[in-house]
């Protein structure tokens, strides 16, 4: 991929160059900040029955460590560049370097058109042992403010859809349930445009690349948000890898609480002239609540319908080639879920967080709990775990030559992950 980086570059500069001969106008402001974060983290594996007592899986650990660089240079009145760069050490086992611990999970890089090498060290083509440094440019985002809209132009973050856990229509680069750190969005390639309709109503539409400019790994979006009776609507048009995404989102209050539901349907292949086999259409949808006890107490509880997974545990495995799993962003074996969330402010400075992810079908679930404490100005230390509770999987022999997997739960093959977390800004 690095020999791709320098057209993500020429992209880039081309763009500022074009507004280049515009005089300025305003105070112009530059600001540097960034950010440290540290994880260390141990997985428990789960345990897979089998015809013979299959030895526990030892436990894995790691230590990751984030330092996030951060740029910006603005005009007051029309433009602005915004830049942030990774430098991420990591020292874990090495079976963590090559290897998912679940079944799915969710590429966050794979709209863009160019990158630099992922790895600093070892070399791309060295092994890896125990030790290994990367990098991530995840912001090079050219801003033009003009009268009749904005442009963006660069890596950005995209995102959509007013569900706390699980968005049907968040499929560029969305977070996976067990994620640690959630508090940006990976960046994506992009030309975008919003256009302010009223103060309340907002067109927005780009385009996003995927690898090497390809249309068939490249998506595009047509967005549009206004409020209707006291509500907040959302309709995209999103078209993805060759697929084609309707999606609404609904957000309003009510008696105090808050209500969403957010829905996408997705046409596979549609954009697709060279599909050959009929790929499978699929809905999702989300509906959800939340409300404020008092003000230390807050909870939410959403249910979350996927029409791309399968109704019981031993049809799982069965639509992991499916266009949902393979290009759609869906990582949930399952059709019903429900995702209760609770925080509960104990003192000023310290707060316990806690979610769970279940599984309705096959009675599965993924717990998290959090403690965070604000140590001083800007630092946080937070501890907290992923536990999960689920029938375990089992290794067959007798139905075939070789040994298959058989699911009996979702969750029950979900390792536990048990994690501590230091934060820092500057």
């Amino acid at each position: 991929m690095a020999s791709r980086a320098p057209a993500l570059a020429l992209l880039l500069v081309a763009g500022l160059l074009g507004v280049a001969p515009v005089p300025a106008r305003g105070q112009q402001t530059v600001e540097f900040a960034g950010q440290y974060k540290s994880f260390f983290v141990v997985f428990h594996l789960p345990d897979y029955a089998g015809p013979e007592v299959l030895p526990q899986p030892p436990d894995l650990g790691a230590v990751y460590n984030r330092l996030r660089l951060k740029f910006s240079w603005r005009d007051r009145n029309w433009l602005a560049v915004h830049a942030a760069y990774d430098l991420a050490p990591r020292v874990q086992d090495p079976v963590l370097f090559g290897n998912r611990l679940t079944l799915t999970g969710i590429d966050p890089w794979q709209y863009r058109a160019a990158d630099f090498n992922a790895r600093l060290y070892p070399g791309k083509d060295s092994q890896v042992g125990s030790f290994a440094v990367f990098q991530n440019l995840d912001r090079m985002l050219v801003e033009l403010k003009t009268a009749p809209a904005d442009i963006l132009i660069g890596r950005q973050p995209i995102a959509w859809g007013s569900s706390r856990v699980l968005n049907p229509t968040d499929v560029l680069a969305p977070f996976v349930f067990q994620e640690l750190d959630t508090e940006e969005r990976v960046g994506v390639d992009a030309v975008r445009v919003r256009v302010p309709l009223s103060a309340l109503a907002e067109l927005d539409a780009g385009y996003v690349f995927g690898e090497d400019f390809a249309f068939e790994q490249s998506a595009f979006f047509t967005r549009a948000k206004f409020y209707r009776a006291k509500t907040d609507v959302a309709l995209l048009l999103l078209g993805f890898r060759g697929n084609l995404l309707a999606g609404i989102d609904l957000a309003r209050s009510l008696g105090g609480a808050g209500l969403w539901l957010e829905a996408a349907h997705v046409f596979a292949d549609r954009l697709q002239t060279s599909a050959v086999d009929a790929a499978r259409n699929y809905f999702r949808g989300t509906a959800g609540l939340d409300y404020s006890f008092s003000g230390r107490t807050y909870g939410f509880v959403e249910y979350h319908y996927s029409e791309a997974g399968a109704g019981n545990a031993g049809h799982y495995l069965d639509n992991l080639a499916g266009t949902a799993f393979r290009e759609g962003a869906v990582y949930l074996l399952g059709r019903h879920y429900l995702a209760p969330g609770l925080v509960y402010q104990i003192s000023p400075l310290l707060t316990l967080s806690t979610q769970a992810l279940c599984n309705l079908n096959d009675a599965s679930l993924f717990l998290s709990a959090q403690l965070e404490l604000n140590l001083a100005q800007n630092v946080y230390l937070a501890a907290g775990a992923f536990i999960s509770a689920g029938k375990q999987p089992e290794i067959k022999t007798s139905d075939a030559v070789f040994p298959t997997l058989r699911l009996h739960s979702e969750f029950g093959t979900y390792p536990d992950l048990y994690f501590s977390a230091l934060r820092i800004y500057f």
